[in-house]
């Protein structure tokens, strides 16, 4: 009996030298602003995408122009802690080769988008200069490794980041490839092979996702993604980590076989052992995830394959030990907590809402500029939330007033001023850049969060945590399938919307209606949130009042996530 034939892209890795392809023949051709088909896969190993500004799609293809094609850069920054400088540095290519803006992600990283092909690799380069890669980034790899950016308890917070950031050097690929292409690294003359002593000649079956929280916050979303590593702390000490796998978010619409998973929590590491379990859990999923069929290959499908219990005995083989039993914790929320704080150091942290990420000067509010003043003068560090905010961190007690005030020059807003539905929310980039993307979301949120804000007003919610999250389509980089309310694009202007989701992401949401036109959501939610504010329990979360009344059901894993709709919920709008 044949094997199965393997996916396109296990091929492309295949005969790609390990990574090199044709890349750099490529970003000499200045005849096209594009990379070839193949190439293009290559690339995000290296930490960029290929796109074009789907605005300018028609204009130019009505006078038969090549689509405006640019690049994402993808900036890996493991634990999502950078200096003043690398921020002043990441300003400035901003403005020299991308779009003029920042985007913050939500797997703390920096992107920048709009870049020419002609200035991509000088633009990689300079990112190096400031002791930070792209490699990694992107790609059928380990990506850039999350880490809870705790200004609480900076004791553990240290530790956790460490130990994100020796997974994230551990798991990076070794091809010389990078270094030769973006770099100019000596091209090695030899017949022997490059050699990736983890990943192999063709890597995982699929991207790969780590994350480490410490409890009580998990704004890393644990739940969603392939490995976590929860802190367990005992008498104030860091004892070790609790090991989740098989979460994330992706599905494909009118593909059942696709859906988001929650992930399971199956044994407890010491600190120690920490970097020795992500690789071999890595090992598992590349031995044994399935390479035929993309749509297939995440480690969550391997999970769900294979079973959870099998999954840990497997690991064990692979450690020659076994992880111990899973140790009690709480997660609360998976939202920022905003304003300022300070740590058991004596050190302030500041955590800013960034709508959307994104990190740019409007005539009314030049945060980007302040920003950069601030980087100036800053002797702390800048953290990256998963929640695409940004903490001004590790703010003396002697600099503190010289912040303050720049803050207050640029008129750089207090969280105070927003509603807590808003401070809650998170979107993708989607339109007009990427090129899955159904329906906007990043520009979109805050026109809509600022409808429902009326009802919200109306029925004295206004300072009521809400989850809400958009995505333009179900790759569901915004994680909207463990939202409270969540939006995924289904086409110009239409969603489908899920409801009760946990609000500590522990919980997968249901889908309540589809395809609904975007001008119908604020009716639809409106009455909800009225009999939120009137039937609610005492502390009781929004998901989980949709759930007691009806609205959606509670959720199982696996296929049937898609078929959640109750015919009695409609009656209840």
């Amino acid at each position: 009996m044949s094997e199965k034939k393997l996916s396109a892209n296990e091929y492309i890795k295949i005969d790609s030298n390990y990574l090199r392809g044709t890349i750099v023949e490529g970003l000499a051709d200045l005849s096209t602003g594009s990379m070839c088909e193949d190439d293009q896969q290559l690339l995000k190993f290296h930490g960029t995408y290929q796109q074009d500004d789907r605005d300018l799609r028609a204009n130019r293809r009505k006078h038969k122009l090549e689509k405006a094609y640019s690049f994402m850069i993808r900036i890996r920054v493991p634990g999502g802690v950078a200096t003043p400088q690398q921020w002043l540095e990441t300003d400035r290519l901003a403005t020299e080769f991308a779009n003029g803006t920042i985007k913050l992600t939500t797997r703390q990283a920096f992107q920048f988008h709009g870049i020419i092909k002609s200035n991509l690799k000088r633009t990689i380069a300079e990112i190096n200069q400031v002791a930070m890669d792209t490699i990694a980034a992107c790609g059928d790899v380990n990506r850039n490794v999350m880490c809870n950016p705790n200004p609480y308890l900076s004791k553990i917070h240290a530790q956790a980041l460490k130990v994100a950031q020796d997974i994230s050097t551990h798991l990076t690929p070794q091809t010389r490839a990078y270094h030769e292409i973006w770099l100019d690294g000596e091209k090695v003359e030899s017949t022997e092979e490059d050699f990736e002593p983890i990943y192999g000649k063709t890597y995982l079956p699929r991207k790969f996702k780590i994350t480490v929280a410490v409890p009580p916050s998990n704004d890393v979303d644990i739940y969603a993604n392939c490995l976590s590593f929860i802190a367990i702390v005992e008498a104030g000490e860091l004892v070790g980590y609790n090991v989740a796998v098989g979460g994330g978010m992706g599905s494909t619409h009118g593909n059942e076989a696709t859906y988001p998973r929650i992930a399971d929590v199956i044994g407890f590491c010491r600190p120690d052992q920490v970097v020795d379990v992500a690789e071999k859990v890595v090992l598992v999923q590349r031995d044994f995830g399935d390479r035929t069929d993309r749509k297939h290959s995440r480690f969550k499908y391997t999970v769900d394959d294979y079973g959870p219990d099998w999954i840990l005995a497997k690991l064990n083989e692979y450690l020659g030990y076994e992880l111990g039993s899973v140790r009690e914790f709480v997660f609360e929320d998976n939202g920022d907590r905003y304003g300022w704080v300070e740590d058991d150091n004596g050190n302030s942290h500041l955590t800013l809402f960034i709508s959307g990420g994104r990190v740019l000067d409007t005539p009314s509010y030049p945060m980007r500029t302040g920003l950069r003043e601030i980087a100036k003068v800053h002797d702390g560090d800048f953290r990256l939330t998963a929640n695409q905010n940004l903490i001004i961190a590790n703010v003396s007690p002697a600099n503190r007033p010289a912040i303050e005030k720049l803050l207050a020059e640029y008129g750089i807003k207090d969280s105070e001023l927003k509603s807590a539905l808003r401070l809650n929310s998170m979107a993708c980039v989607a339109l007009p850049t990427c090129g899955l993307s159904l329906a906007e979301a990043e520009r979109y949120l805050p026109t809509l969060i600022t409808e429902l804000e009326e009802s919200l007003e109306e029925n004295g919610l206004r300072h009521d945590a809400i989850t809400i999250r958009m995505t333009g389509c179900p790759n569901g980089c915004a994680r909207p399938f463990i939202a409270e309310i969540g939006f995924v694009g289904r086409g110009p202007a239409a969603y489908n919307v899920y409801l009760g989701g946990g609000f500590a992401g522990q919980r997968l949401s249901k889908l309540y209606r589809e395809n609904l036109p975007a001008d119908k959501i604020k009716p639809l939610l409106a009455p909800i949130f009225a009999r939120y504010a009137k039937e609610r329990n005492e502390g009781e979360r929004f998901g989980d009042f949709c759930i007691r009344n009806g609205y959606v059901t509670a959720t199982v894993q696996g296929p049937d996530f898609h078929k959640n709709i109750k015919a009695e919920a409609f009656a209840k709008a």
